[in-house]
């Protein structure tokens, strides 16, 4: 089983960018899908962009044209550019694993804090 930590957030102004990585480890990476979810204050945790098992990548409408997740397998890592950042994108940002043909949940990292002040 994969353990997963992720860093890069910060706090940035309005319209500025974050590069967020995640990197796995003890387990086998391409035995899972990969995505990021956030959850801000007072609110469920959503999908921001998630690896589909056909290899294509779901992105939140709030994602699409601002966010692109992308992988490195060989450093077991994936990544979350975030550019034009608005206040609403303010959230814990957490890496999740999702084992391939597997109804096991997923993995979860600590999470990264991203801040955007309005």
């Amino acid at each position: 089983q994969v353990q997963l930590v992720e860093s890069g957030g910060g706090l940035v102004p309005p319209g500025g960018s974050l590069l967020l990585s995640c990197v796995a480890s003890g387990g086998s990476f391409s035995m899972y899908v990969m995505g990021w979810y956030r959850q801000a204050p007072g609110k469920q945790r959503e999908l921001v962009a998630r690896e589909l098992s056909g290899g294509s990548i779901n992105y939140a409408d709030s994602s699409k044209g601002r966010f692109t997740l992308s992988r490195d397998n060989a450093k077991k890592t994936i990544f979350l550019q975030m550019n034009n950042l608005k206040p609403d994108d303010t959230a814990v940002y957490y890496c999740g694993a999702f084992e391939r043909r597997s109804t096991a949940p997923p993995i979860w990292g600590q999470g990264t804090q991203v801040t955007i002040p309005s």
